[in-house]
């Protein structure tokens, strides 16, 4: 998604949630500030490895039961806290996208074996940017909610989930396969509030779009 297309339902999340923009590039300036010697890569790094059949990976409860019904297809995108789970049924991710919430240190873990991460930065976590941006050892793009500039990226999307299929779509994929979404029963998070995070998800659905003829459910 181009930002033009993007600034228009960036504006509205913020509204709806009380998010100040200039958290967000504070962020941002944090995120670029903490990895001057990390594995940076762009654009040219991400196209090589997404196909044009791609299967994104959720953290909803029902990851493992969709995985074993139906084995990914094309490239295998994890979102944020599914890192752990896919590992532990026998996959790597080709590409992680996170901003670096829930348990970080299978995210660190496929970094270390090679999976191209992408970093969000926002105004809420710019402790775990501080962190664990850091941390990661392998190929990293730096993303962003707001206006990208320079090396810092905006594909769109809001959550771990739909940014990833966000980030599917603007590479080429014509089909795109969600295993792990459930947009009406967060999974349990310690610290997190599940009523927001319900409009979170409510959010995110509507970014995907359900009825989008690229994506395929379970």
């Amino acid at each position: 998604m181009k930002f033009s297309e993007w600034e228009p339902i960036y504006r509205a999340v913020c509204a709806d949630f009380g998010f100040d923009p200039a958290l967000d590039a504070e962020s941002v300036r944090i995120l670029r500030a903490v990895t001057p010697n990390s594995d940076l890569t762009d654009e040219d790094g991400i196209a090589p490895l997404i196909g044009s059949t791609v299967t994104v990976c959720g953290a909803a409860a029902v990851l493992e039961d969709n995985l074993r019904r139906r084995p990914p297809e094309g490239t295998l995108i994890a979102a944020g806290s599914a890192a752990g789970r896919v590992l532990a049924v026998g996959l790597e991710p080709e590409l992680l996208v996170t901003d670096l919430d829930g348990e970080i240190g299978p995210q660190l873990e496929l970094s270390r074996r090679g999976t191209l991460t992408l970093i969000l930065a926002h105004g809420d976590n710019m402790d775990l940017v501080r962190q664990y941006a850091p941390l990661f050892q392998g190929p990293v793009v730096l993303t962003c909610q707001g206006k990208p500039a320079g090396i810092v990226l905006n594909f769109g999307g809001f959550t771990d989930g739909d940014r990833a299929v966000c980030l599917a779509r603007e590479f080429g994929a014509r089909k795109v396969l969600l295993e792990g979404f459930d947009f009406d029963h967060p999974y349990p998070k310690p610290g997190t509030d599940p009523a927001r995070k319900l409009k979170k998800l409510q959010w995110a659905a509507r970014i995907i779009g359900l009825s989008a003829p690229d994506l395929v459910r379970p």
